[in-house]
């Protein structure tokens, strides 16, 4: 008998469950003490097993190149054929646009989410996981699709699937745009390009035509943002999950 495969809706409630469970993990990380304070780099520590002595190792102070190197050979990095572009060329850390990405955790005092949808001549286009989020991944797959439960590092913006909702989660409600977004993932976006693809660019907000640059578009609370690059396609509404 051939399997089911879960709907839509059953794969975006097992990503809501999956992001209320790390939630959970990060509160409990959050309040653990660290048992050694790194100064002026990287520090990596282990126990000799049985013996109970520790030893520290020194990381490359080049955190940015080692991450860069991670991402280029790391396999869970999202490589479908539908994405409009892959996460190999984002930003490894430091700051973006004033977007934080030094964050060994999630911060989560300001937490909204938007959704993007990109079309390319009436094709649409996957926005990877992983946006954001600086390898190497813990890659949950046990729902049939890809769920990036953890990694080295957090930008304020990121994505943790193929929905298309973006995460922003930051210290205070400082307000993002979809320019500081595609700048984390080190893509252009214009009226004249989004991504690898260039062409006439139309864009939605909430179904409504935005005619400015689409880079400047605020990313509020349940905002709904529709590119399309090339031929004009009609506005699909994303339906928010519960929980969101």
């Amino acid at each position: 008998m051939t399997q089911k495969k879960p709907s839509n809706a059953d794969r975006r409630r097992i990503a809501q469950e999956k992001i209320a469970a790390q939630r959970q993990a990060e509160a409990a990380r959050q309040k653990r003490t660290r048992l050694i304070s790194i100064v002026g780099g990287v520090v990596a520590v282990a126990v000799i097993a049985g013996g109970g002595t520790w030893v520290i190792v020194r990381a490359n102070s080049h955190a940015s190149t080692v991450a860069a190197k991670a991402a280029a050979s790391d396999p869970s990095i999202d490589h479908s054929t539908a994405l409009l572009a892959t996460t190999s060329a984002q930003s490894t850390g430091g700051t973006v646009d004033g977007v934080v990405g030094s964050n060994e955790m999630e911060n989560l005092n300001y937490h909204i989410h938007a959704h993007l949808t990109i079309f390319v001549n009436g094709v649409q286009k996957t926005i990877p996981y992983g946006i954001g989020i600086v390898p190497p991944y813990q890659l949950d797959t046990s729902s049939g699709s890809a769920f990036v439960s953890g990694g080295s590092k957090y930008f304020y913006l990121h994505t943790h699937d193929e929905t298309g909702i973006i995460h922003i989660e930051s210290p205070n409600n400082h307000v993002y745009t979809l320019g500081n977004f595609f700048d984390v993932w080190k893509q252009p976006l214009s009226t004249s390009q989004v991504g690898p693809d260039k062409g006439s660019v139309t864009t939605y907000v909430n179904g409504k035509i935005y005619t400015g640059d689409p880079a400047d578009i605020k990313l509020s609370k349940y905002e709904n943002i529709q590119l399309d690059v090339g031929k004009n396609t009609p506005f699909q509404n994303f339906s928010w999950p519960s929980g969101y």
